[in-house]
């Protein structure tokens, strides 16, 4: 197995060589989906193991008011014509929330990559697009790109792809920026941790000055912005646009 570090991401490069698609690349954000994945597949595991009509433990009552809020949230928004997609939405915000959380732990968020977003985003304009077609028929879904003159159509078809890359843009954009001030704020904890211990004469301020003292705490401070509340924001609001996207175009 190659191991290559390109731009600071960490590939590993399985020794498979395909006739068509060559070799296979594994990134560091598909291992760590992999295992959000895991993570949440054993959450579910775990929480509905044992269910019981009566005399319910704290487990249950707990997955229970997850699924109440889940099916709350896209009835509430979606009206009860899309109660099908109550698992999509819930797995869609369960995925997100633990790829903005998992970077408490030191493992890169897969969020934090264009092409996480964009997958999803991907899959949301495809559902879109379906909802689309489903209400008014393929043809009535491509003279949508005509209205309100024909002159217009360009613009309309931009506007179209514009769903999307927005969706993913604005979530990418937020998570990443998150990472690069908590980076920038480690780096700058760490130089005037070191200018300021360096102040002690002799060996001990040498000393001192190397071990970076004001990343302790600080930074876990800011995280509960950058982090937490940040990163259930941004999985709250992608899977509302998601919701909102999908029950407009079903009134197309």
């Amino acid at each position: 197995m190659d191991i290559s570090i390109t731009g600071g991401r960490i590939f590993y490069t399985l020794p498979i060589d395909f006739p068509i698609l060559g070799k296979f690349q594994i990134t560091e954000t598909l291992v760590v989906s992999w295992i959000v994945m895991l993570l949440i597949t054993g959450l579910c595991i775990w929480l509905t193991h044992d269910l019981k009509v009566e005399k319910i433990s704290k487990r249950q009552a707990v997955a229970e008011m997850l699924v109440e809020t889940a099916n709350n949230f896209v009835i509430g928004n979606m009206t009860e014509k899309f109660r099908r997609l109550i698992p999509f939405v819930a797995a869609l915000f369960a995925t997100s929330v633990v790829s903005n959380l998992i970077s408490l732990t030191g493992l890169r968020s897969p969020t934090a990559d264009l092409s996480t977003e964009a997958a999803w985003a991907v899959v949301v304009f495809i559902m879109i697009t379906a909802e689309k077609i489903k209400a008014g028929g393929l043809g009535g879904y491509l003279k949508g790109f005509t209205t309100p003159i024909f002159v217009m159509t360009p613009f309309n078809v931009l506007s179209e792809l514009a769903t999307p890359i927005s969706m993913a843009c604005r979530h990418f954009g937020n998570i990443l920026s998150g990472v690069v001030i908590n980076a920038l704020i480690y780096a700058a904890l760490a130089v005037a941790s070191s200018a300021l211990l360096g102040l002690i004469p002799g060996a001990v301020g040498d000393l001192l000055s190397q071990i970076p003292i004001l990343d302790v705490g600080i930074p876990a401070v800011l995280s509960v912005y950058f982090d937490w509340f940040s990163g259930c924001m941004q999985a709250f609001i992608f899977c509302m646009l998601t919701t909102m996207y999908i029950a407009n175009a079903a009134e197309v």
